[in-house]
């Protein structure tokens, strides 16, 4: 009897000892980083190219004043000479800074990002300038060598945005996305005219001159591509379209003065117009600002 308990005895601390062994020698916790989220806010920086869609200045000028006589024809030659269209070209380097809010729906394999942006670039280059250089045929009224040279300049001092998003995430740090909103930008056009008739009372060139400095709001729209390869930090590229509208601008009144000077003969009203819209590329590094991240999973084996 006495054996079979020493035995039994003997037997259970075994089992336990294993147990505890067993126990001792049971791998750790991992704590593997949790899933990427966009969710959050986060700035930075983008640089790229602009070019416009639009790259003519279009001036009209009209006769609103002539002595009588011969002068009424000659009037509407002078503004003849003063109508015409300058093509050029509105391009350069842009860049300038961003920040944004994102918020992911569900948190799997593939979902949704909703998100606001706000932008402003500065845009390298300076002011585009064109010229033509026209005549007229002559006839009763004007002479064969007149001529004139209309200058036209154009520029967009800087241009921002602020537009929402909707993307969707094609992998966890892959989105792909369309944005589109309100366009703003710094606008800057002038016009210059400059006539020589060949009349000997009128010996010396003449013209006008007019241009257009401000402020304008339009629209936006383009898509992306944002990669999210570090947990805060992520690069994107993307294209926009965007459109400040039409402007017109009036230049001074035309003058053409005969008798060397002494005589005003013909007034003209000379107005340009020109659009600005165009197309930005560029690409762009984002910090994120992840505010109550998820927590690490823990694997257990």
């Amino acid at each position: 009897m006495f054996r079979r308990t020493l035995l039994a005895s003997v037997g259970a601390i075994a089992l336990t000892g294993s147990a505890a062994l067993a126990a001792d020698l049971a791998p750790p916790p991992v704590y593997l980083p949790p899933p990427p989220t966009w969710t959050g806010l986060y700035v930075g920086i983008n640089a790229g190219y602009t070019w416009s869609n639009n790259n003519t200045v279009e001036t009209d000028t009209v006769n609103v004043f002539s002595i009588a006589g011969l002068n009424g024809q000659i009037g509407n030659d002078v503004a003849a000479l003063a109508t015409g269209d300058v093509h050029l070209q509105n391009n350069g380097f842009i860049g300038g800074g961003q920040i944004g809010y994102n918020w992911q729906f569900a948190n799997s394999w593939a979902s949704w990002v909703v998100g606001i942006e706000a932008d402003i670039q500065g845009v390298a280059g300076g002011s585009r300038t064109g010229s033509v250089a026209q005549s007229i045929a002559p006839g009763v009224f004007i002479p064969f060598n007149s001529s004139s040279v209309i200058t036209s300049t154009m520029d967009t001092g800087y241009l921002g945005t602020v537009r929402g998003r909707l993307g969707f995430t094609i992998t966890p740090t892959f989105l792909v996305y369309g944005t589109g909103g309100l366009a703003y930008g710094q606008t800057n056009s002038s016009t210059r005219v400059t006539e020589t008739l060949g009349f000997s009372d009128t010996p010396n060139p003449f013209g006008t001159f007019g241009n257009l400095n401000n402020s304008r709001v339009g629209w936006t729209a383009g898509g992306g591509l944002e990669w999210l390869f570090a947990p805060n930090w992520s690069l994107k590229v993307e294209y926009l379209y965007y459109d400040l509208g039409r402007v017109s601008y009036a230049l001074f009144p035309l003058q053409q003065f005969g008798m060397n000077g002494t005589l005003l003969e013909t007034i003209g009203a000379s107005q340009s117009s020109t659009r600005f819209n165009g197309n930005i590329v560029r690409a762009g590094l984002n910090y994120h600002f992840i505010l109550g991240a998820p927590a690490p999973v823990v694997a257990k084996y």
